[in-house]
């Protein structure tokens, strides 16, 4: 379990690549809700999401512990990547990307124009895993996985800022991909020592951890065909489940209705752009408005990286509809 002196390592390694970032109290978020809600504004990072955090602690370390082996491989759908290739050029590393087919192009420009190098396979990101696994092993290159106690370190610094500055969060969304944003969340709070409930939000097109909590078992999702993409997992990770089970309060499902509803909503009360995923946390509390009267909640935006003609759709009334 991590403690607060291992967030407090890792926000030293964070805080020389960025700032702690926002968590603001819009007046018309709480309007419309009905809540008293806080938004941490996340997108504002260096990559757009908070999955720079991780990357940054993961590097690092890497480097101290694998001085010969600077070439770094991982699969994503985009701000796992764009992390990893920030982060890497800030170490003098090299990262390789392995996306699935299909990926969103602005997130693909992105990463490369942080440097990475971008490879298109498999048609979901449990196969793009596959794939970046065996390029690892044929190659000699170091996988970085989706889910470590590195990369919880490092992106829960996000929810050690935002509940050391705000201990009295009755409850906290967080949307959950593969995982690590939820378990740094849990971590944080239980070094903090509070009370504060975690639930967590999945798209009810990709929901393995919601299933997962539900049995108490690892189950896979149907399905990935959502366009929260950040959240598009069909298989849930077994060490961040172990954590999940043990320290949320429960896994909720929204749809891409809502979801969407959600960043239009942010757009209007915040004038941030949110993406999918990022929307989610306010979703997830939209879904549950009447219940969380007269509490303080907390909501996470956890990336601004959404492509142009989807934004466009959503601000126009309509949901995205990914084939």
């Amino acid at each position: 379990m991590l403690s607060r002196r291992d967030f407090e390592k890792a926000e030293d390694l964070v805080y020389r690549s960025m700032s702690a970032t926002a968590c603001y109290n819009w007046p018309l978020l709480s309007t419309a809700t009905g809540v008293d809600v806080w938004m941490k504004h996340e997108n504002h990072t260096p990559t757009g999401a908070f999955k720079v955090r991780g990357g940054l602690v993961y590097a690092a370390r890497h480097k101290e512990r694998f001085p010969e082996n600077p070439n770094l491989i991982s699969a994503t759908r985009g701000n796992h990547g764009q992390s990893l290739a920030f982060a890497a050029n800030v170490q003098d590393l090299k990262a390789t990307i392995v996306v699935p087919h299909g990926n969103s192009p602005e997130k693909n420009a992105a990463m490369k124009a942080f440097g990475a190098d971008l490879i298109e396979s498999g048609d979901d990101f449990d196969l793009a895993v596959g794939v970046a696994k065996q390029m690892a092993e044929e190659k000699s290159m170091h996988m970085v996985p989706s889910f470590h106690e590195d990369l919880v370190a490092g992106v829960g610094t996000y929810a050690y800022e935002m509940m050391q500055a705000h201990r009295d969060f009755d409850s906290i969304y967080v949307p959950i991909g593969k995982g690590s944003g939820i378990c740094g969340m849990i971590t944080a709070r239980d070094a903090l020592g509070l009370k504060t409930k975690i639930i967590g939000v999945v798209s009810d097109r990709s929901d393995g951890y919601a299933k997962s909590f539900e049995t108490g078992t690892l189950c896979e999702a149907d399905r990935s065909d959502t366009f929260a993409d950040g959240m598009a997992v069909r298989c849930p990770d077994p060490d961040a489940l172990d954590l999940v089970l043990k320290g949320a309060e429960r896994v909720i499902r929204v749809d891409d209705d809502l979801i969407a509803k959600a960043v239009r909503l942010i757009y209007q009360a915040t004038h941030n752009l949110a993406e999918g995923s990022g929307a989610a946390s306010l979703a997830g509390l939209l879904s549950e408005q009447d219940a969380m009267q007269g509490k303080k909640v907390g909501t996470v935006l956890s990336g601004q990286n959404i492509d142009a003609a989807w934004i466009a759709q959503i601000l126009s009334g309509q949901t995205p509809v990914v084939e």
